[in-house]
């Protein structure tokens, strides 16, 4: 599920804490458990991390966790991570659970980060009550930038999703332009259908959404949802430098007036699965690199750029923009080819796009009778 919190760390300071920790560790054995150092002899059972001091320890590590499950005081784990926080769009959740096990109280970054949650999680394993204050979810109301996260959707201007949220927690409807049909399907009555021209048009005083991979000029308050909707196929001679492979992909995009946000992959041929530039270029993006076989290549239809050199020293007859369509599923391709003196860039656009199912939205984004 898109949103899922992989890596997770305990922090236990007491023994009661620690045994907390053991029951949490029982049902979610891929979580680390860091204990106080006097706590050492009894977390060796979890192979726990004992830490001197929970200040400098947290410090050390909180970056490297997706969430975080303070067995503290809430004071505690306040003044813990208050140091460390930089913004709620890219900070891990934070978690505290009471020492006698009773309420689990998503902290910090309860929507985007996960907190929510992973409360909902530790309170259902330890039978606690989990406590969340955030507005949309105290009042049973959606929110766009959980539902963004569930759908495996990129915030492109965080500083709108404020407006949207206060719109729909007092009910009035958003409007959107979704022609991926992404969030539509799942967001019931709480947002309206809307042509470009009326979202580009709205004012400060009416909050609206756009969920397209493609650069459109909007008011600063409208909310831009990003989808995964774009694979860049990508083709190289060796030992190309990952800036001159990232140049052309910028100016590809640019060409497409596409986003960069909604690229979802890149993928060339499997002879270049150790190409550094290529799997460098992946890291820096945050996406998956996808490489195919030249005779999975050759099957692709319609391909508008075919290339004897190619064919003659990879053994595909394209490389770039066949990659592009595969990775897309079959999708279209919507910049052609383009070249720099070492490398070739082409873009696809997937035919349709996985979403979450209504069972996993439900919570977030009640489905209503009709969309209006």
């Amino acid at each position: 599920m898109a949103g899922e919190l992989r890596k997770i760390a305990i922090w236990a300071l007491t023994p009661n804490g620690l045994a907390l920790a053991a029951r949490l560790r029982l049902q979610w054995p891929e979580a680390v458990v860091h204990c106080s150092r006097r706590l050492a002899p009894e977390g060796l059972a979890l192979a726990a991390r004992p830490f001197d001091g929970l200040a400098p320890a947290m410090a050390e590590h909180f970056q490297g966790f997706d969430g975080h499950i303070c067995i503290t005081a809430a004071g505690i784990a306040v003044r813990t991570v208050a140091p460390l926080l930089v913004h709620k769009m890219s900070d891990p959740a934070v978690v505290v659970v009471d020492d006698l096990g009773r309420f689990a109280i998503s902290l910090v970054s309860g929507h985007v980060g996960g907190a929510n949650r992973l409360a909902c999680r530790a309170a259902g394993l330890l039978g606690a009550i989990p406590v969340i204050t955030t507005a949309s979810d105290a009042n049973a109301r959606p929110a766009m930038d959980m539902l963004a996260v569930v759908l495996g959707l990129r915030i492109e201007n965080p500083s709108a999703v404020k407006g949207v949220n206060m719109a729909l927690l007092a009910g009035r409807k958003v409007a959107l332009w979704d022609p991926l049909g992404v969030v539509a399907p799942v967001a019931g009555d709480a947002c309206r259908d809307v042509d470009l021209t009326t979202l580009k048009a709205l004012t400060p005083d009416h909050a609206g959404v756009c969920v397209d991979d493609g650069c459109i000029a909007l008011p600063d308050h409208v909310l831009c949802l990003r989808p995964p909707s774009l694979t860049a196929g990508i083709g190289c001679n060796r030992d190309t430098s990952e800036a001159e492979i990232a140049a052309l992909l910028a100016q590809s995009l640019a060409q497409g007036r596409l986003s960069g946000h909604s690229l979802g992959c890149i993928a060339s041929i499997d002879l270049k699965r150790d190409e550094p530039g290529l799997l460098t270029l992946a890291w820096k993006l945050g996406v998956p690199a996808k490489f195919f076989p030249s005779d999975a290549l050759n099957q692709v239809r319609h391909v508008p750029h075919l290339s004897a050199m190619a064919a003659k020293y990879t053994g595909a007859n394209s490389v770039c923009e066949a990659a592009a369509i595969l990775a897309a599923d079959q999708g279209m391709l919507i910049v052609p080819k383009r070249k720099s003196a070492n490398a070739t860039v082409a873009i696809a656009r997937r035919a349709s796009l996985s979403s979450a199912s209504v069972r996993e939205t439900a919570g977030t984004f009640p489905a209503g009778p009709g969309r209006r």
